[in-house]
């Protein structure tokens, strides 16, 4: 399976990803190049800025991704 497989997958299940979640979870180091591959693809792939804290507590924005669902 690929990466950009992997990737789909767990957007197909509904989920979000940031990008520390990619790469100890799907092993996807790149995600910004994997998310640039699926929306060439032609999948709908939306960004927000969202705060997390890193292990020193310090806020920091990252980006999270979400797919949104094709209309039926």
């Amino acid at each position: 399976m690929t990466q950009n497989e992997r990737l789909l997958a767990h957007f197909q299940e509904g989920r979000t990803i940031q990008p520390m979640q990619a790469w100890h979870n799907l092993g996807i180091y790149r995600l910004g190049s994997r998310i640039h591959d699926l929306r060439k693809a032609g999948h709908n792939i939306k960004r927000d800025w969202v705060t997390v804290y890193n292990r020193w507590g310090e806020e920091c924005r990252v980006a999270e991704y979400t797919m949104e669902k094709a209309d039926a």
